[in-house]
């Protein structure tokens, strides 16, 4: 579906209604402007999150726990 807003005074803009109810946004919520290219894509602060963490578990090769950490900082120390 396309929706189109108007860019008013002071640069703001007022996202359709419809379209806010189908993302999830609400007053108040933190959105996230992103170019690719041309197109501007508008995220949620929440979903930017989300992506962050996915990215970093994948990124992960192995499950690191705190005591794996505090083990291989430990064993650092005791080298030095």
């Amino acid at each position: 579906m396309t929706y189109t807003a108007k860019i008013i005074k002071g640069g703001k803009i007022v996202i359709p209604a419809e379209l806010r109810r189908e993302l999830g946004f609400a007053d108040g919520d933190r959105l996230v402007f992103e170019r690719e290219g041309n197109s501007l894509v508008v995220k949620s602060h929440s979903q930017v999150i989300r992506e962050l963490q996915q990215a970093f578990k994948a990124a992960i090769k192995e499950p690191f726990t705190v005591d794996d950490f505090l083990a291989e900082r430990r064993a650092e120390a005791a080298r030095e």
